[in-house]
């Protein structure tokens, strides 16, 4: 009679655990991010990008779960299509993140959300790739280094 009662509460236990809520969190919030427009103006006058700055914006978001301290999001052809609007891409920017890092990180982010963005501004992303002459990183880590040459000055 006892082993079947511990069985019973052992199997009740498992099924509490299961059936445990998650944590509720406050929505997502976005608002212009005007601060890191001007930056991503200047990273593109220095580091010489053919992008159009009028089509890039940028968002700050509070409360996301996120790991990263940004995120691109490209509007893609069809929408662009349907709409009959031009290529726009949007940075957004995680606040609890982002804001926290130092000027020289930030750029470096910003950089490599850029390094996102084909040449020919479509629309499309460009994904993570390793090997090869199309290395993603060996992409980024040349617009740091352009963008620190032409700066002038150090961080």
């Amino acid at each position: 009679m006892r082993l079947k009662k511990a069985l019973k509460y052992i199997r009740l236990t498992k099924e509490k655990k299961k059936r445990r809520k998650k944590k509720t969190s406050s929505a997502v919030l976005w608002e212009k991010a005007s601060d890191v427009e001007k930056d991503l103006k200047r990273l593109i006058n220095l580091s010489k990008l053919p992008y159009d700055i009028k089509n890039i914006t940028s968002l700050r978001s509070y409360n996301s779960r996120a790991r990263a301290y940004a995120r691109i999001w490209g509007l893609s052809r069809v929408w662009q299509m349907s709409l009959n609007v031009p290529p726009h891409y949007i940075i957004e920017i995680l606040s609890e993140k982002f804001d926290e890092l130092s000027k020289e990180r930030k750029d470096e982010v910003l950089l490599h959300e850029l390094a996102h963005i084909p040449s020919n501004f479509s629309g499309s992303l460009l994904p993570h790739i390793r090997r090869g002459k199309r290395n993603f990183k060996s992409k980024v880590d040349r617009l740091i280094r352009e963008v620190r040459m032409n700066d002038g000055k150090r961080y």
